[in-house]
C-alpha cells in the first residue's frame, strides 16, 4: 500500500467522526471567545479529533466554518 493510499484510508470518514462533527459545533464558540486565528482554530479541532488538514472535504468544511465564524 502506498504512502498516498494509506493517509486516504485515514482520513476517509472523518466526516462521520462524532468527535470531529462535535468539534465542529463547537468551533464558532471557541473562535469567538478566544479570538482565535486560523492556526490555532485548526489545532483547537484536530486536537479534539484527528489531523485532518490533508482531506478537502473536512478542511473545506473547517474553513467555511471558521470563515463564518470570523465574520
Amino acid at each position: 500500500m502506498s504512502i498516498e493510499q494509506n493517509m486516504s484510508m485515514r482520513f476517509k470518514g472523518i466526516m462521520n467522526d462524532e468527535k470531529f462533527i462535535s468539534a465542529m459545533q463547537g468551533l464558532q464558540s471557541f473562535v469567538l471567545e478566544t479570538g482565535a486565528d486560523i492556526d490555532m482554530a485548526y489545532d483547537w479541532v484536530a486536537d479534539q479529533s484527528e489531523p485532518f488538514v490533508a482531506d478537502l472535504l473536512a478542511w473545506d468544511f473547517f474553513y467555511d466554518v471558521y470563515a463564518e465564524a470570523i465574520n
